[in-house]
């Protein structure tokens, strides 16, 4: 018996607390209180988001200027190396004996050019002593001439030979990080290759190439000019593949000066520091370039707007009675916690943050200022019109 009347007590205390909002209402209940941001215009520079990749500032493919075979790896792969360094060893014996040949080769034509000097002093000495004739002396200095001539090109073939021989070192020629080795010891590699031993690639600093469309390019440098910002504020920053934020700010740097005939889009490149070596060559990103200043705009905590039923974007505004008004707004883009937004605001409006689940349209409210420590902290989720 006492199950049987308690459960029509609950049901009669269930629909007293339904009812009870309603009531206290009717008795003059204090109005809800709701959380508002007051906006007021400011400058602000307009940014574009650009699809782009990573690629290195400086390349360069180890290949060999040598024949021969490999006989050891002097460097870590996936490592750093300097320029000068060497990479690799080719076996150097017969750079070694093509030296020995053309020292041979400078010794003698050295024997050569001291004979005919010898030859020439000769002749020189008969003819002052009217024993010789000029002609014999003519061809003393003509031989000494073509000794010393000789001389000259043994000395070019023994440095050709040397620089063969230097070469069997296969050195880095650029700073930077190499690679995996595409070769082993024991293989034969050739001069002219197509397949390079090694890469070796300067990742600090990095570029970043997007493409934009030549009207955007257009409009924009258009607005850099009217606005006298021509050749200022290059700087741009970077949104990586998991949509976080780039900590190093960049710096447009050049244009491809002209326009792609198949995509009509036009190439930019960004330079970035790169000191941790987060970014690597090939990574896909996104770029965030300025693009013009634009006045009497409006920032609005991204959680105080919402959508109508057509997709309208709406904030709720509480008027000077503390009244809730809906008001459709334009968006420009987004910035941070923040919507940029350029109609539908005027100076001083109060847009609703928090307390929607407490206020419809067209009821009193107590409205509360949000300071700004706490902005962008609401949990309240915005609400939708069925307008």
């Amino acid at each position: 018996m006492f199950q049987a009347t308690r459960v029509p007590i609950l049901l009669a205390w269930a629909a007293l607390a339904m009812h009870l909002p309603g009531v206290l209402r009717a008795q003059g209940a204090a109005p809800a209180a709701v959380t508002v941001v007051t906006v007021q215009p400011e400058t602000v520079t307009l940014t574009t988001t650009l699809p782009g990749r990573v690629i290195a500032s400086a390349v360069s493919e180890v290949r060999p200027q040598v024949a021969g075979i490999i006989t050891e790896r002097l460097f870590d792969e996936g490592g750093s190396v300097e320029a000068g360094e060497a990479l690799y060893t080719i076996d150097p014996a017969t750079y070694e004996a093509a030296v020995a040949q053309a020292s041979a080769s400078v010794s003698a034509a050295e024997a050569q050019l001291r004979a005919a000097e010898r030859n020439r002093a000769r002749a020189e000495t008969l003819l002052s002593r009217d024993v010789g004739t000029q002609q014999t002396l003519d061809d003393a200095i003509t031989a000494r001439e073509s000794a010393a001539a000789q001389l000259l090109v043994a000395k070019a073939l023994l440095r050709s030979a040397q620089i063969e021989l230097d070469r069997t070192t296969i050195r880095a020629r650029l700073s930077g990080e190499i690679g995996r080795s595409l070769t082993s010891r024991g293989a034969l590699v050739t001069t002219g290759q197509t397949e390079p031993l090694a890469v070796i690639r300067n990742i600090d600093p990095v570029f970043v190439d997007v493409t934009q469309s030549a009207a955007e390019l257009l409009r924009w440098r258009r607005d850099r000019s009217g606005n006298g910002q021509d050749g200022q504020d290059r700087r741009v920053e970077l949104i990586l593949a998991d949509g976080s934020e780039y900590e190093q700010t960049g710096t447009l740097t050049a244009a491809e000066p002209q326009v792609d005939v198949r995509t009509g889009v036009v190439v930019l490149r960004m330079e970035f520091d790169n000191p941790d070596k987060l970014l690597l060559p090939g990574m896909y990103v996104q770029v965030v370039m300025p693009t013009t200043m634009a006045e009497g705009i409006y920032l609005v905590p991204q959680e105080g707007v919402s959508r109508d039923r057509r997709g309208r974007p709406i904030v709720f505004l509480v008027t000077a009675d503390n009244v809730v008004e809906p008001r459709e707004i334009n968006i420009v883009e987004d910035r941070g916690a923040d919507w940029v937004v350029d109609a539908g605001l005027a100076p001083g409006d109060r847009v609703m943050v928090e307390g929607f689940q407490k206020a419809a349209p067209g009821t009193t409210v107590t409205p509360e200022e949000r300071h700004e420590s706490v902005r962008g902290d609401a949990g309240a989720e915005p609400k939708t019109t069925t307008d």
